[in-house]
């Protein structure tokens, strides 16, 4: 799944193909793609509104039109955008077209039928479910050492599980929770309240670290005219994890075996003997 980073990277690349470009029209195939509209509905509130604004909040893209109206994405698992020409054919698994004005159209394709959209009134748009309890950005200066310190405080989740809660911790997910853990020499199994003092500050420090390495090596995929962001899914190959997919590879630090557990769900690969 699309991380910060990750999503960061299609929505600068959506910015430099389709921003102040108008939709002529627009079609829904999949109506669970945006469960709360109809179709009909859905192309109406976005027929004839351009495209005024493309900008990221936590993991989900908003793309804000002239008429007072933005369209929250949320890529999910393989939600990806592809601008075609009139002669391109519509890859498979299309579930909403944006007709423009200048002939070509871009397309929302999702294999694993995890993305989400919706269309909200632009005023009305950080006080929507999507976006009204996520937690402050992590490079603003809301994202304090004392916010942290306080959301830490009430928490008593194992701290890995802790950082993936978007209304705690905004934007970090699998891979980039287990890196920071580790560069902050925190083990994923400690209570979240029980972090204190030095560690805090290491922690709030290495977050936007490691989000900042991340975004850094999405720039250096080359941009794909057709698939907005492709490369993105792939960037994972690129980094040289400390960590993460590491089971049983040496630590960086101290050459010791590299652990996996499972956390909600989910893998956490750590150092037991830097982490503690």
């Amino acid at each position: 799944m699309p991380e910060l980073p990750e999503v960061e990277h299609v929505t600068n690349a959506l910015r430099g193909v389709v921003l102040g470009r108008t939709i002529e029209k627009a079609s829904l195939i999949r109506q669970r793609l945006a469960p709360d509209i109809e179709p009909a509905a859905f192309s109406e509130k976005l027929a004839g509104a351009a495209i005024r604004s493309i900008t990221r909040r936590g993991k989900h893209i908003l793309l804000e039109h002239d008429n007072g109206n933005t369209l929250i994405v949320h890529l999910r698992m393989s939600g990806r955008f592809y601008l075609l020409t009139p002669d391109d054919e519509d890859p498979k698994f299309s579930h909403a077209i944006f007709y423009l004005t200048d002939g070509s159209r871009l397309v929302f394709q999702d294999q694993r039928h995890f993305g989400l959209m919706k269309i909200v009134k632009t005023k009305d748009l950080h006080s929507t479910k999507e976006l009204s309890k996520l937690a402050p950005e992590p490079f603003t200066d809301e994202f304090s050492v004392e916010y942290l310190a306080s959301v830490l405080a009430r928490s008593n989740k194992p701290i890995k599980e802790f950082l993936l809660d978007q209304t705690k911790v905004c934007g970090v997910g699998n891979i980039y929770a287990s890196e920071t853990l580790f560069l902050s020499k925190i083990s994923p199994r400690r209570k979240a309240k029980g972090i204190k003092g030095k560690a805090i500050a290491e922690l709030h420090k290495n977050i936007p670290i490691i989000l900042n390495e991340a975004i850094a090596l999405t720039k250096t995929i080359i941009p794909d005219p057709v698939i907005i962001g492709e490369g993105v899914y792939g960037a994972g190959s690129l980094m040289r994890w400390r960590v993460y997919d590491r089971e049983g590879k040496e630590c960086p630090e101290c050459s010791s075996p590299i652990k996996r557990i499972r956390q909600g769900a989910r893998s956490t690969y750590y150092c037991a003997k830097c982490q503690r």
